[in-house]
């Protein structure tokens, strides 16, 4: 474990030789050789894209990175909530391994001093950079994104995300309001900017001056948008004309659903423009014109999301980093359009646990670059004669993002950190994810390119706790001590498997033989899991393979 010592010293100095001697020192003669790493993290985003099959959708930029990317088709978040999310994918855990189901512990204090991913890059010799929201901010990372261990530099947060959840919503009577739906003027909102604008800024402001820094770079951004609120340029809205918008599949509450499955999706609630339409909670639906405003907004979202990543991939073509930097791009959930009369995420249901996972890699998913050719040409999703652009290879295999570690660390070439022993608490480098490093043994490259492994072999498994059986006012987000229930969930090419099972928070154990409620839907005949067939099977008898 690095002395704290060591993060601030390499403040301000980090570009300059101390940092640049501490690499190569870590990296030996492979410094120059060493590959960076381009991390992209995505707030909610679902699989609302191109290059995931959504033809509604403008992404044209992510749907570019995609083509020249191993795409993972079937990938799954452990827990479909911020910042448990978020700690189990950069650590390599599951959230019953780092103890947070919610926001309000830090793992180092409550689980075990585990090591994260870019901690493991900083200390190999890599200068690891944070951009925007990465970890979840407040407690979860001891307020400081667990900075010194996972930083080289104290991690950037733009000033404007402050004003996210204020009245900067201009309505109809002209007055400001603290909105879901805010499109906005530009012109008309504090410091005239957005949080994701100004985190792409700065993640390209590092990019120079990386460009001749001795040492290679990790550097994490994270974005917020499609995150509630809806707060983008307002000119994205054009995109997509309300006549356009479909709404879900399955806009209504399965009649088979167990009351303590279902989310009350609170949070939306407490906006202004959703307040005043009176909904009944915790089953009220909300009127077919306002649920096409709100997937609306949260596709101009995406949109608004692409030109921020398209502008940071384009500088990287710019810089001449894209032959000597991978590129990871995922999210840290889904999010429910209306899908089962919810609005959020707070499920285990695919809709918010499945989400977009791509890594480029130079050399290996797509051929080394000539001194003049661009590889991500920035695209803008107005032009309406922009074609979509097919991904490129990709795994059908189910996939979990917490083999987001073993993954970069073995394509940057690192160590990858050894399975973990049952229980590792105390073991602070070890990871509870199967490396993904198989998938990108290509032989050649005209070859097909879908890739799968035994379909049978692979599974998903994500969690997600409730304080009581029926809906309540916390069941989105309970507390650590408020948690009564615990739904454990697997998701196999065949089916998704889910049991809600008595949990203790004190000890954190749970009791499988406390069985509250149990799902279980087949993929092939209902793939958007409308019709639960548990207590039409043995649902008493629990699958062995529920407990990873």
């Amino acid at each position: 474990m690095p002395r704290p010592e060591w993060g601030l010293l390499c403040l301000g100095l980090v570009l300059g030789s101390f940092c640049a001697s501490l690499g190569s020192a870590a990296l030996g003669n492979n410094a120059k050789d060493a590959l960076n790493v381009l991390l992209i993290i995505v707030d909610d985003l679902r699989l609302s894209l191109g290059c995931y099959g959504d033809k509604l959708i403008k992404s044209p930029n992510i749907d570019q990175l995609a083509s020249h990317s191993l795409l993972f088709q079937n990938a799954f978040a452990q827990q479909a909530v911020c910042a448990p999310s978020r700690v189990s994918f950069l650590t390599g855990r599951r959230p019953d391994t780092t103890r947070l189901y919610d926001f309000n512990s830090y793992w180092r204090v409550q689980a075990g001093n585990f090591s994260t991913i870019p901690q493991y890059f900083k200390e190999n010799g890599y200068v690891t950079m944070s951009v925007g929201k990465v970890f979840h901010p407040g407690i979860s990372s001891n307020h400081s994104d667990d900075s010194p261990y996972s930083w080289s530099i104290p991690p950037y947060h733009p000033s404007s995300e402050k004003y996210e959840n204020t009245k900067t919503c201009r309505g109809p009577d002209g007055e400001l309001h603290a909105n879901l739906i805010c499109p906005v003027d530009m012109a008309d909102i504090p410091e005239g900017t957005l949080p994701d604008k100004q985190s792409t800024k700065q993640a390209i402001q590092l990019l120079e001056k990386m460009k001749t820094s001795a040492s290679p770079f990790f550097l994490a951004i994270g974005y917020h948008k499609p995150h509630i609120p809806f707060r983008y340029p307002k000119e994205f809205q054009k995109l997509y004309p309300l006549e356009n918008i479909t709404l879900a599949p399955d806009p209504q509450v399965p009649a088979g659903l167990p009351p303590v499955a279902y989310n009350p999706w609170m949070d939306i609630r407490q906006r202004e423009d959703v307040q005043a339409l009176k909904l009944s909670v915790p089953y009220g639906s909300i009127p077919v014109d306002f649920q096409r405003k709100i997937r609306q907004s949260y596709f101009a979202s995406v949109s608004y999301l692409d030109t921020q990543v398209g502008h940071l991939l384009s500088a990287l073509d710019d810089l001449q980093l894209a032959n000597s930097t991978i590129v990871a791009f995922t999210s840290d959930h889904g999010w429910a359009l209306g899908e089962h009369g919810e609005w959020a995420k707070y499920s285990n249901f695919d809709v918010t646990t499945r989400v977009p996972l791509m890594f480029y890699v130079p050399g290996r998913t797509t051929l080394l670059l000539e001194a003049s050719e661009k590889l991500f040409p920035y695209i803008d999703p107005f032009d309406s004669i922009s074609e979509l652009v097919k991904p490129g290879r990709q795994v059908m295999d189910l996939v979990e993002l917490v083999s987001l570690f073993p993954t970069l660390a073995g394509l940057a070439g690192l160590h990858v950190p050894p399975r973990c022993p049952v229980p590792s608490f105390h073991v602070e480098l070890c990871r509870e994810g199967q490396s993904l490093l198989k998938y990108f043994r290509f032989h050649d490259w005209e070859q097909d390119s879908t890739l799968r492994g035994n379909p049978h072999e692979s599974i998903a498994y994500s969690q997600y706790p409730r304080p009581a059986d029926f809906p309540q006012w916390n069941s989105d987000k309970p507390s650590l001590k408020d948690i009564k229930v615990m739904g454990y969930s697997i998701r196999t090419i065949d089916y998704r498997f889910t049991v809600w099972v008595g949990f203790n928070p004190h000890d954190f154990l749970a009791n499988f033989s406390d069985v509250h409620a149990g799902e279980l839907y087949f993929v092939d005949s209902d793939p958007l899991q409308d019709h639960n067939m548990y207590n039409d099977s043995q649902g008493g008898d629990l699958p062995q393979s529920l407990i990873p």
